[in-house]
C-alpha cells in the first residue's frame, strides 16, 4: 500500500508540474550534415512517437548549419537535439544552464566514440597527409567536432611543418559547409581531401557501420571504392542528446525514456536517427565532454 501511495503521489506531482509548466508543442532540432529533406525524412518516424508520448504537436527544424540548432537551444525555440560534442561544448560555453545532456549513442561493439576520418579520391594518388602538401583541404562546419575542431588540433601534430593556415602546408584550407558537402566535394574532385565522421567500424565499402559516410552510401551519393582513408583521429566522445533545461521535469523524463528505448521499439527508426547501425543510446553526463569544452576554449584563445 505504501508503494501504491508513493506512486500515486509521484504521479500527482508530475501532473501538477505539467499543468504549471504546460507545453503546447515540442520542437526538435536536427544538426546539419546532410541536406535538410533527408534529415527531416530520417526523423519523421521519431516525430510520431513524440507526439504520442507528449500529446502535443511536434515540429522539426533542420537549419543549414550547426549554429542554427545551437542558437535555437540557447534561445528556447528548440527543445531537443542530438548534438556533436563540439556543438554541445559551444552551447555550454555560452550558457551552462541552457541544456542537459541525457543520452549518448552506443556503437555495435559497445563503445561510445567515433573518429574524424580524412579521405581523398583513390585516383588522386593521395594516400596520407604526406601527399597533401600544396593541395586543397576541406573542413565541414566550424561547430563540427570531427569536421573541424579535432582535426584542426590533431592534423598539425602529424608532423613538423603542417599548419591549418591556407597556403602554408596545404595549398588552401576551406570550409565546405557540412559532412555531406565535404563528401560530395571530395568525390567530385572540387577539393583534394576533407574530413568527416564515422565510427570507424565495419567495412570501408559500406561507409563503416555508422556515420556520415554510411549515410552518403545509403543515399547513393558515393561509391566508397572510389575513395581512400588518408588520416584518422584519436577516438572522440560521441555527442549527446540534449534537452532544454527549462522543460518540465515530466517532459524530460518522458523524452529520455522514449529516446533510450527507441532502438528496441523501432530499430529502423533508430537507424535513421543515429545515422546507421548502433545499439541505441545510454545515459551520459556533462563530465564526458569536459575535454571537448577545454579544446574548444583553447581554439578561442
Amino acid at each position: 500500500m505504501k508503494k501504491l501511495l508513493a506512486a500515486a503521489l509521484t504521479t500527482t506531482a508530475l501532473v501538477g508540474a505539467a499543468q504549471a509548466q504546460e507545453i503546447k508543442e515540442f520542437n526538435i532540432g536536427i544538426l546539419g550534415g546532410e541536406n535538410a529533406q533527408d534529415r527531416l525524412n530520417a526523423y519523421e518516424c521519431l516525430g510520431g512517437y513524440v507526439e504520442e508520448a507528449l500529446g502535443v504537436p511536434v515540429k522539426m527544424f533542420a537549419p543549414a548549419d550547426y549554429n542554427g540548432v545551437m542558437q535555437g537551444l540557447l534561445g528556447g525555440s528548440i527543445d531537443m537535439a542530438w548534438l556533436g560534442s563540439s556543438a554541445y561544448a559551444g552551447v555550454y560555453i555560452q550558457n551552462p544552464e541552457a541544456v542537459e545532456p541525457v543520452l549518448i549513442k552506443v556503437n555495435l561493439d559497445g563503445t561510445i566514440g567515433y573518429h574524424s576520418i580524412g579521405f581523398a579520391r583513390k585516383d588522386s594518388g593521395i594516400t596520407s597527409l604526406d601527399d597533401m602538401e600544396g593541395k586543397v583541404f576541406g573542413f565541414g562546419d566550424p561547430n563540427s567536432t570531427s569536421g573541424y575542431l579535432i582535426p584542426s588540433i590533431e592534423i598539425p601534430q602529424y608532423k613538423d611543418g603542417i599548419t591549418m593556415e591556407p597556403g602554408d602546408y596545404f595549398g588552401d584550407v576551406t570550409f565546405v559547409g557540412g559532412h555531406e558537402q565535404t563528401i560530395v566535394a571530395v568525390n567530385n574532385g572540387d577539393i583534394d581531401a576533407g574530413v568527416t565522421w564515422a565510427d570507424g567500424q565495419g567495412e570501408w565499402e559500406d561507409g563503416f557501420n555508422n556515420g556520415a559516410l554510411r549515410k552518403a552510401v545509403d543515399a547513393g551519393l558515393v561509391d566508397m571504392n572510389d575513395l581512400v582513408e588518408i588520416w584518422r583521429s584519436k577516438p572522440i566522445p560521441e555527442g549527446p542528446i540534449v534537452l532544454r533545461t527549462a522543460l518540465p521535469d515530466d517532459v524530460k523524463t518522458t523524452m529520455t525514456a522514449l529516446m533510450d528505448g527507441l532502438y528496441e521499439a523501432d530499430p529502423e527508426c533508430a537507424y535513421g536517427v543515429t545515422a546507421g547501425e548502433s545499439q541505441g543510446f545510454r545515459p551520459v553526463t556533462h563530465e564526458m565532454y569536459e575535454s571537448i569544452v577545454a579544446a574548444r576554449l583553447s581554439k578561442a584563445n
